[in-house]
């Protein structure tokens, strides 16, 4: 589901004192998440595609300045550890693809390379606004982290900018108990 149409009763806003660290770190840094989790991990991290189309929206998308009938791909994806296979976070992303460079635009249908990555080997420019963060139950997202539906995962979602012009838009969700230590 899209982050800024998603509705339900059971979001809310999260509690900063409550959290590790690394879960504030997570849910407020600008930096590529990928890399910021090799670092806490000490593990390399892989993407897998869960899905990516192209589709025409039925909804403005006010945060992408987007109105119904543009189109946008819309991509989902798990960040997961190369050799323990644990999936550490999952991702949702719109993307504006008229704003897009074409060859970015390929890479981003054609490779396995997380939207980061990406961003340094084209040397993007970008500025990422958080637009929210919120905690909820996990529910069908659950089979992904082996967590029970009722239990509480932690997203921000941030829009991307490039040229002044938002051109992504993306959310990322983590279980509550993922990330407690502190080194």
């Amino acid at each position: 589901m899209r982050p800024d149409l998603q509705t339900s009763l059971t979001r809310s806003h999260i509690e900063p004192s409550k959290l590790s660290t690394f879960q504030r770190i997570l849910l407020t840094t600008d930096g590529t998440l990928t890399e910021i989790l090799e670092a806490y991990l000490l593990e390399q991290i892989q993407m897998v595609k869960l899905s990516e189309q192209l589709i025409s929206i039925d909804q403005d998308i006010h945060h992408l300045e987007l109105q119904s009938g543009s189109e946008v791909i819309e991509r989902k994806i798990l960040l997961q550890g190369k050799i323990s296979r644990k999936n550490f976070i999952y991702a949702e992303s719109i993307l504006v693809p008229e704003r897009l460079d074409e060859q970015f635009q390929k890479e981003v249908l054609k490779s396995q390379t997380t939207l980061g990555r990406l961003w340094l080997e084209h040397k993007m420019e970008t500025f990422k606004e958080i637009v929210d963060s919120v905690e909820e139950a996990a529910e069908e997202l659950s089979s992904y982290f082996q967590i029970e539906r009722e239990d509480r995962i932690l997203s921000r979602t941030y829009r991307v900018f490039s040229h002044r012009k938002p051109i992504m838009m993306i959310t990322e969700k983590f279980p509550e108990s993922y990330f407690l230590k502190d080194f």
